[in-house]
């Protein structure tokens, strides 16, 4: 397990000025209890179960992530938090590197509005679907020293050679779906067994190269898809589907983030959601995300780039796909800092060299992880692509309040 030093002012300055404002950053391996792997975060086979068999197995991998895991009382210390990595190989944890830099790391404007980095991105993995369920919505989540968790889904075909047990997502609810139905499935959960609260939602086929808004309060069951998914830096959630994985979902996980006073009161788990998105009669229109290209690529034209839009509906982040083509190389500017992972291929990102992960071990650096400044990103960052015939692919994650993303869909 990777273990990081102590943070000194000179190490977190001269790591950012070696970069030219983008540092590396390491794996960061997530388990869950309630989930069985993929398989296909390119993790050894061996080190699924890494965290030991009371932890779950790893089925998530917290990209540029400035906050703790909630795991329950056996999570680590630093469980879910980023590392960099520095020149020495001394790693550095993400939130103090953020807290020293501020401004001149993310800007002044999300700084200023924020005082931290309040995203981070994940890929998960999982070989069934996950349990129907929920997360708060800020006036339920404040309360509890937490913040809303909307979240956004990409499904990369470049790790999805398979699809896995249940390629399908469930989302919201059927829109003639009563309160008092939703309620009878949520009394089942303690009788045991499967309640059969998905009975209430749509499914929809994976669609690879496409995906989902899923704003906080609305009800989904993601496929068992390897899927990016960009999302306010929280852990809160509430779990509606007593059977999952072929095993029963514990009761604890539906009263996880419930106020003491209100555990065991059903109608506490009703008002979690947002009634209307769930059951919104043009949820496809509303939420489905179909990635359209930035105008750079336009411009370009193709020749030696492309990059899309691929997250874009949520105030409170954004995402794109930037593709490199062989032998090519772009100086690709952006409005605001973003985390970036490579998918597939190898080259150069500013001074860095990058390469997709092929296999890597529990505990293993890698080179295709990284986060861009502000100031580096608006000044532009060389992207090269050092392979004469595969593309080099790069998901970059940004903060809320994108003014070229504004900009864009104004259009």
């Amino acid at each position: 397990m990777l273990v990081p030093a102590r943070l000194t002012a000179t190490a977190a300055d001269n790591l950012l000025e070696d970069g030219l404002g983008i540092v590396r950053l390491a794996p960061n391996w997530v388990p869950r209890v309630f989930c069985t792997p993929g398989r296909r975060l390119r993790l050894h086979p061996d080190d699924h179960y890494a965290y030991g068999k009371d932890r779950g197995g790893i089925d998530e991998r917290w990209l540029a992530s400035p906050i703790r895991a909630d795991n329950g009382p056996a999570t680590g210390e630093h469980e879910g938090v980023s590392l960099v990595v520095a020149t020495d190989g001394r790693l550095l944890r993400f939130d103090e590197f953020i807290a020293h830099h501020g401004a001149a790391l993310i800007g002044e404007r999300i700084w200023a509005e924020h005082g931290k980095w309040p995203v981070f991105a994940k890929l998960f993995d999982n070989e069934q679907a996950l349990p129907f369920h929920v997360h708060h919505r800020d006036e339920h989540a404040l309360p509890l020293g937490k913040v809303a968790k909307p979240e956004a889904y990409y499904y990369p075909p470049q790790l999805n050679d398979h699809l896995a047990a249940q390629p399908i997502s469930f989302l919201g609810l059927q829109p003639q779906v009563t309160r008092e139905q939703l309620a009878e499935r949520l009394e089942w959960f303690a009788r045991g067994g499967d309640n059969r609260i998905t009975e209430l939602s749509l499914g929809y086929r994976t669609r690879l190269g496409t995906g989902w808004d899923i704003p906080a309060g609305v009800l989904h069951a993601p496929a068992s898809v390897c899927t990016y998914e960009p999302q306010l830096a929280s852990d809160v959630l509430c779990m509606c589907e007593s059977w999952s994985n072929n095993r029963e979902v514990p009761d604890e996980l539906l009263w996880k983030d419930v106020p003491a006073d209100r555990v065991g009161d059903l109608d506490y788990i009703i008002e979690l959601l947002d009634w209307q998105a769930n059951v919104d009669p043009d949820f496809v229109t509303n939420r489905q995300l179909i990635p359209f290209p930035t105008r750079a690529s336009i411009e370009d034209g193709g020749e030696a780039f492309v990059e899309k839009w691929i997250v874009y509906k949520s105030p409170h982040f954004s995402a794109k796909e930037l593709t490199v083509l062989p032998g090519a190389s772009a100086v690709i500017t952006d409005t605001d800092a973003y985390g970036v992972l490579v998918v597939q291929g190898h080259g150069s990102l500013g001074l860095h060299h990058v390469a997709a992960a092929g296999m890597l071990r529990f505990g293993d650096l890698s080179d295709d992880e990284f986060f861009v400044s502000q100031t580096a990103a608006r000044a532009g960052v060389r992207v090269h692509n050092r392979s004469a015939c595969e593309p080099l692919v790069l998901l970059k994650h940004f903060g809320p309040g994108s003014s070229e993303l504004a900009e864009a869909v104004s259009l």
